[in-house]
């Protein structure tokens, strides 16, 4: 196996939500995109007072793209025009397809606004290709027992294993463009390969701790960028240390976004607004 080099480190920017504690890596400075990895929002880690108002993402909009949003801690209730509604707790991802056109509602759980409690989540957008902007829309939502935990040799370091597969387990979610995504659990002093296959782009974010990956230090909130030259990934923990892990293949076409919209043409994305404004995304109306 061939380390991949080291190609540059992009720390998040503060962008509160309101009360909401947010940090962004991408799109920022200097990097708009890890094709085919959109866009990721670090909301958290912090803790809510009871009498909480919750998380503000009420009912909006999104078309050509999917959303893989990871419930660190917490809980997440989620409804869409499509007719899916779940609550995810700690450890559990939800994954949804906006495809052609879905409105979905993202907020705390009545619970959770009457006792407050700690919160963290991870949203990262994925592109879709042209041919399948326009696919059905889909959501699944899973609970942490539902996701594989995977020891990483004798290390003492966990792949919690999304999509994909990895030495002969494969992740409970179907990504329709074959998207590998995980999350990295490391002890202090653990070193781990990941694997990173040469035509493929690397999502690599350390949500929380220090480590050190292809030979360079990194720390919360930095996203790593990595060249296209190995199949593997090695990174060793300076602290305890947890990692957001992926893998795409690179879609290299025309990228239009607009708010919750993501084309391939400025024309496309004024048929999305021209669409929504109809109400060709309202197919079961939803209620929050």
């Amino acid at each position: 196996m061939t380390q991949r080099h080291f190609k540059a480190r992009h720390a998040a920017y503060r962008d509160d939500i309101a009360d909401l504690i947010t940090r962004r890596p991408v799109p920022g400075p200097g990097l708009q995109q890890v094709d085919p990895f959109l866009f990721l929002n670090h909301h958290g880690p912090q803790t809510y007072k009871p009498g909480n108002h919750g998380l503000p993402f009420g009912p909006h909009p999104h078309r050509g793209f999917e959303t893989v949003t990871f419930i660190l801690d917490g809980s997440l209730a989620h409804k869409d025009t499509g007719g899916h509604e779940s609550i995810i707790h700690a450890g559990g991802v939800q994954w949804m397809t906006a495809g052609s056109g879905l409105i979905h509602a993202e907020l705390s759980p009545d619970e959770f606004k009457r006792d407050g409690g700690p919160m963290e989540i991870l949203q990262l957008w994925v592109n879709l290709p042209a041919r399948l902007k326009m696919t059905e829309p889909r959501y699944t939502g899973l609970q942490a027992d539902d996701i594989p935990a995977l020891p990483l040799g004798e290390t003492g370091a966990t792949m919690h294993l999304v999509s994909g597969e990895h030495e002969g387990s494969k992740g409970p979610f179907d990504s329709l463009t074959g998207i590998f995504m995980s999350t990295v659990t490391l002890p202090a002093g653990s070193e781990v390969a990941l694997p990173a296959p040469r035509d493929r782009s690397v999502f690599f974010y350390v949500v929380r701790g220090e480590v050190t990956a292809s030979g360079e230090p990194a720390k919360g909130f930095d996203l790593v960028e990595f060249a296209h030259d190995g199949d593997e990934i090695t990174v060793k923990a300076e602290t305890d240390s947890v990692l957001l892990y992926g893998h795409g293949e690179v879609i290299n076409e025309p990228t239009v976004a607009h708010g919750p919209f993501v084309m391939n043409t400025p024309e496309e994305i004024n048929q999305a607004i021209r669409d929504y404004q109809a109400g060709k995304f309202n197919r079961q109306p939803i209620n929050v």
